[in-house]
């Protein structure tokens, strides 16, 4: 009896976690649907429809779906952040996040763009830009970025998908003014998730 009941119990395990498995995949892949969708919706899109076959992910890993603590800065004094083109943008630190990925402590910072903030669509946007050990080989070499929210944390934590990493559009064509990740924001680990690098040669961009 004891014997049966066990299997049971591993049975009941193994079927939860496949059924996890796969809600969480078909999450991402949805997620991966209206991103596409959202190149053919911009009009400054860097896309077209046929440009939409080029665009590669890691697969779905759920182990890249972290909750770090996060520490909200105080009294942060407004910088530009360098983007792509050699001009800046107005940012400030909103906080800080400490995490373990892969077995390694890890520390990123959030920050809080000047002028989306004065927007009541963006006015609770995070912007996560980063760069990791697999630029310049699997994904894009300038980094990548992830959007968060202030209404996220709660207790103190927030939830961080590197499934969702994106490119910035300059990955995909000049002409674009797009933030250069801040040094401290450089993993000393491989990020295999979320998007890899654009499988075609740049575009440039009509002016």
């Amino acid at each position: 009896m004891k014997q049966n009941m066990k299997i049971i119990t591993i049975l009941f395990l193994f079927i939860r976690f496949n059924s996890f498995a796969q809600s969480y995949s078909e999450q991402i892949t949805k997620h991966r649907e209206n991103y596409k969708n959202d190149f053919l919706k911009e009009s400054n899109s860097p896309l077209k429809e046929d440009d939409l076959k080029n665009l590669h992910f890691f697969d779905a890993d759920s182990t890249y779906n972290i909750l770090a603590d996060i520490e909200v800065l105080k009294n942060e004094k407004v910088f530009k952040m360098p983007t792509y083109d050699g001009t800046s943008k107005e940012f400030t630190r909103y906080a800080k996040i400490n995490f373990i990925l892969n077995g390694k402590n890890a520390q990123m910072t959030l920050y809080k763009s000047i002028a989306l903030a004065h927007n009541p669509k963006y006015k609770d946007l995070l912007f996560l830009p980063f760069t990791d050990e697999t630029n310049n080989k699997e994904t894009y070499g300038g980094g990548r970025y992830i959007d968060l929210s202030s209404k996220a944390i709660t207790d103190n934590k927030i939830e961080v998908d590197f499934n969702k990493a994106y490119n910035p559009y300059c990955a995909y064509s000049d002409g674009y003014r797009y933030p250069v990740p801040p040094e401290e924001n450089d993993l000393q680990i491989g990020i295999k998730a979320g998007e890899k690098l654009f499988t075609v040669k740049k575009k440039h961009k009509k002016q």
